[in-house]
């Protein structure tokens, strides 16, 4: 049987580190292969204000990597 491994609670960081942290959300609106690569895929982001272009290394973590799309 396989034991279960719980990593440490980090101590709280100050809200002065805090709110220099620069946190966006955005939506995925698109999601394309990247040639030669077993593991990335090109993320198209909206932000609202602009879009980029994110690489993720999330080939092998869903079966359908075009799922993410829209969220």
């Amino acid at each position: 049987m396989t034991q279960i491994r719980i990593a440490p609670i980090k101590p709280a960081i100050e809200m002065e580190l805090l709110a220099r942290i620069d946190i966006r959300v955005g939506t995925i609106r698109g999601v394309d292969e990247v040639a030669g690569s077993s593991k990335l895929v090109k993320l198209t982001v909206d932000f609202g204000d602009h879009s980029r272009a994110i690489l993720a290394g999330m080939k092998r973590e869903r079966q359908d990597v075009q799922e993410v799309e829209g969220k």
